[in-house]
């Protein structure tokens, strides 16, 4: 099995990696998906962010476009896609372990009490 490509999917705010993760729920049109990551993540995307990142995604073979109407273009995530954001998940889960150790938290929920 090929290595897969993570660049641009190291940061939890970064936009592939945003997208992936809404998609892994379900596909969406690009208003959806911009309102679905503002709900979870906290994050407005710009237009011109969101449907850059969804042509890098696209191309990459990361997502998929279905069939939609003419205002409205769905996508989903390809296997490939769904490989990628697993493995930039378990990439960003070595990190946030190795900061949790570093800083003596138990868990993630005390970091937050950590930073003044």
């Amino acid at each position: 099995m090929a290595k897969t490509d993570l660049s641009g999917l190291r940061r939890s705010n970064d936009p592939p990696l945003l997208i992936l993760t809404s998609l892994a729920g379900g596909s969406k049109h690009g208003y959806a998906l911009s309102k679905d990551i503002e709900a979870f993540a906290g994050i407005v995307l710009s237009p011109g962010a969101l449907y850059g990142a969804i042509a890098r995604l696209e191309e990459r073979g990361l997502i998929e476009a279905l069939d939609g109407d003419a205002r409205r273009r769905p996508y989903r995530l390809t296997l490939e896609g769904s490989n990628a954001l697993a493995a930039a998940l378990r990439e960003l889960r070595r990190v946030t372990d190795v900061a949790t150790s570093r800083l003596g938290v138990a868990g993630i929920a005390g970091v937050a009490g950590v930073v003044a």
